[in-house]
């Protein structure tokens, strides 16, 4: 097959211009600098005779065979040619066995170049191999695809990948005038002049395909008519007939007027660069999809249309823009989907050429929609799964089979029995508990999503990273030996979600916040306030103490998910050293969040989940608020909510507004609590204040205080092990007095009638909370 560069010297004049003019040097190749420039790597290796095996890599016309013949002429290696589109494993081995006894017997290279190489089958390239990694022959390929996906990727793992890029305008008129000057193998022996305009014409035409030019340029030379000089007939020179000046060659020195015409005509429009199973296919698709993806709508039409004008299958372009409606324009507007897969039936239905309306109408519709890629949210997930395949946490697993046996699906909260169908539930497996896939852009009928998810988010968030502390600090449960013990109650009810915001609101409204304050959040585990402040605050500080490292990378981890923003913008959270007074002293403060002044002190419930050590509630107060005087800047203040246990729930309220049950047994048990929570305070449980006491103590420290006390109901869901827990008679302090005060048979009975109203669903828990704003005196 060397025929491929073969070039008679009788033949030379008779093959096309294009063929002629191949660059015999390499110097004479243009507009491939970055790879055949002064020093580049492939001249170094061609000069030198150096060759490895090579893949050159470009779209038509740019000079990937011209590249070869200047190897060819050049090495001292025999050199052998093939096409890949004609021919075959035969026509390999051939090669091969002469390239091996040249190898053998005279120590001779051979350097085989394959035109077209991505045309071979594997069984072809897997067949050239093996002769390619001993080193028998050296491989020069050429491809107008990208090797990476069409070469066998073992021969791409022994060759160097050059790419060739489209010729500009200059490299394209550098070749055309080379051409007209050269006397050898051009139109140098004529006078060829052109138009004004006419030979840039062409140069702009050939869109970068050197070949193309030389191919029309040959057209519009050779056809114009000879002996004619602007238009006319020269004056030198008279011909018998017109029709003897459209021979060719004329004689040497005979003027050729090439006009506007005759460039328009010997380049006419091209065929779209467009190979529906090659590089040009999907780089159009690609500049389609990215016009979508990027809301211009002029530009995804054009696309559109060269896709239609080369004839792509409409089926293709419509299952890319279903894709589209679901990737990149998602949530934003779910309807768009709806739109395209209605076009894309249409279509189906009327076909060409008004079938172009459908298509326009789809693609329009997806570039100016509003934008968003939150469905990408699966493959986060995916990763997550892949990464680490957790259990499914026990109150989520089926009940119809292990109930009994295993306790699958105790715990799990039915949504639609309470009003909002909505629970604040936990439904990742436990090691993900917090993780955040689905970010809600604030794009479109999405941002109409994305307050309400951030609502529930963030109560969800409350309930599962507050629940920590609760079993040990709730009144009817809490004992030295009840640690680790499930939360007793339920904080898993739609009802707790507006509980939790009303005294997230509460809270803050008591303060006048500015965007630049800096705000303290002793006891913030449960992120509540947390963040709340970071959004009121963007231009200061939230600071933050919590209880263990793992609460403080959740709430981390959970502000990187759901937040934008840099790390400058995050809250500053840190471990509480000081675990008794909550609060860090000035030196501590320094330490922890370089700032030593605050201008609001924020909690919630911080003092029911407390180590009080030998402290009573009244030096734990009076401890907190001699620290917090000492950090607040001037006009600075605290804001807080507290539930006293003493001001909590009774479960002989309860009792006689929920249940059966006779008369004096509620009484007996009213009388009973009373005692319980109005006992003496010898045994440091703080269970018998009230908002008086916290209010004196906020007033004797040197505080201006305003006080209220908030009536406070909501939905709770009690279980049977909850029950179980509080009526404990030896490990629950409230179960234990109560049993000896009411009695074995009493105590059952009032645990019986619980246990036959807590079946029939949600009940209404009833208490108050003190909410306190302290303002230290001028």
């Amino acid at each position: 097959m060397d025929e491929l560069f073969a070039s008679p010297k009788g033949a030379l004049k008779d093959s096309p211009l294009a063929d002629r003019m191949r660059p015999q040097v390499l110097d004479d190749i243009v507009g491939q600098d970055h790879i055949v420039g002064e020093g580049r790597l492939l001249r170094r290796a061609i000069q030198a005779d150096r060759l490895s095996s090579v893949i050159f890599y470009g779209p038509p016309g740019t000079g990937k065979t011209s590249l070869a013949r200047v190897i060819a002429n050049t090495t001292r290696s025999v050199f052998e040619s093939l096409n890949a589109v004609l021919t075959g494993i035969k026509d390999i081995r051939e090669v091969i066995d002469r390239s091996d006894e040249r190898r053998r017997l005279y120590s001779r290279r051979t350097i085989l170049f394959v035109d077209e190489v991505h045309r071979w089958n594997k069984a072809q390239q897997d067949a050239l191999l093996p002769w390619v990694e001993n080193g028998t022959v050296i491989l020069i390929g050429a491809t107008t695809e990208n090797p990476f996906f069409e070469v066998n990727r073992a021969l791409v793992s022994r060759s160097r990948i050059f790419q060739l890029k489209s010729l500009d305008s200059d490299a394209l008129l550098k070749t055309a005038l080379k051409c007209l000057s050269d006397t050898e193998r051009g139109y140098g022996k004529w006078k060829v002049s052109f138009e004004e305009g006419a030979l840039e014409h062409l140069v702009e035409v050939a869109n970068g395909d050197a070949r193309s030019l030389l191919n029309a340029l040959e057209l519009a030379v050779e056809t114009s008519p000879s002996g004619f000089a602007n238009g006319q007939p020269a004056k030198h020179k008279l011909k018998e007939t017109f029709e003897e000046s459209f021979l060719w060659p004329p004689p040497e020195g005979t003027e050729i007027y090439v006009s506007m015409e005759a460039a328009e005509e010997s380049i006419q429009r091209r065929a779209l660069l467009y190979d529906k199973d090659g590089d040009y296919h999907y780089d159009t698709i690609s500049a389609f999809i990215k016009s979508v993806r990027g809301s211009d709508p002029d530009a995804s039409l054009y696309w559109l249309a060269k896709m239609v004008r080369a004839g792509e299958d409409p089926a293709f372009i419509f299952r890319r823009m279903i894709i589209l409606a679901m990737e990149d324009v998602g949530l934003a507007d779910p309807t768009v989907i709806s739109t395209v897969i209605s076009c894309a039936e249409a279509f189906d239905r009327i076909g060409f050429p008004e079938g172009n309306f459908a298509l326009s109408e789809a693609c329009l519709c997806l570039a100016t929609a509003p934008k968003s890629n939150t469905t990408l949210a699966y493959f986060d997930a995916l990763k997550e799964v892949e990464r680490e395949d957790a259990e499914v946490p026990n109150h989520l697993r089926d009940g119809s089979r292990d109930k009994e046996g295993f306790g699958h699906g105790e715990g799990y909260i039915y949504p639609h029995a309470f009003r909002e169908h909505w629970a604040a539930q936990q439904y990742l497996p436990s090691p993900l508990k917090g993780r955040v896939f689905y970010k809600p852009s604030s794009s479109g009928k999405e941002a109409l999503i994305q307050e309400e998810i951030l609502k529930k988010r963030e109560i969800q968030a409350a309930v599962i990273f507050g629940s920590e502390g609760d079993s040990k600090n709730e009144i009817l449960t809490w004992s030295s030996s009840s640690k680790g013990r499930e939360q007793w109650f339920k904080r898993l009810e739609s009802g707790r979600a507006k509980l939790l915001l009303s005294d997230r609101d509460r809270i803050f409204r008591q303060c006048n916040i500015e965007r630049h304050h800096r705000i303290l959040i002793p006891r913030a585990n449960d992120g509540l306030l947390l963040w709340e402040s970071l959004r009121r605050c963007p231009e200061g500080l939230t600071a933050a103490l919590v209880d263990t490292n793992t609460i403080k990378e959740t709430l981390l981890g959970f502000f990187s998910n759901s937040f934008s923003g840099d790390e400058c913008d995050a809250p500053i959270i840190q471990l509480c050293n000081s675990d008794a007074s909550l609060l860090p002293d000035k030196e501590e403060a320094k330490e922890a969040f370089n700032c030593t002044e605050f201008d609001h002190i924020i909690l919630r419930e911080a003092f029911r989940r407390q180590n009080t050590g030998k402290k009573n509630i009244v030096e734990i107060f009076s401890d907190f608020a001699a620290k917090a005087k000492k950090l607040l800047a001037k006009d600075g203040g605290i804001s807080l909510l507290q539930s006293p246990p003493k001001m909590g729930e009774r479960i002989s309220r309860i009792l006689k507004d929920e249940c059966k049950i006779e008369s004096s047994i509620y009484e007996k048990l009213n009388d009973a609590e009373n005692s319980f929570f109005n006992r003496a305070n010898d045994d440091t449980l703080n269970i018998n204040w009230d908002a008086s006491l916290l209010g004196d103590s906020f007033s004797k420290a040197g505080y201006i205080v305003n006080m209220e006390e908030i009536n406070q109901e909501e939905e709770r869901l009690i279980s049977l092990k909850d029950l179980s827990i509080w009526f404990d008679g030896e490990k629950s302090l409230w179960g234990a007095f109560i049993l000896d005060a009411l009695g074995k048979e009493d105590f059952n009975n009032i645990k019986s009638s619980l246990e036959e109203r807590t079946k029939e669903g949600p009940l209404l828990w009833k208490y108050k909370s003190i909410l306190l704003y302290a303002k230290v005196k001028s």
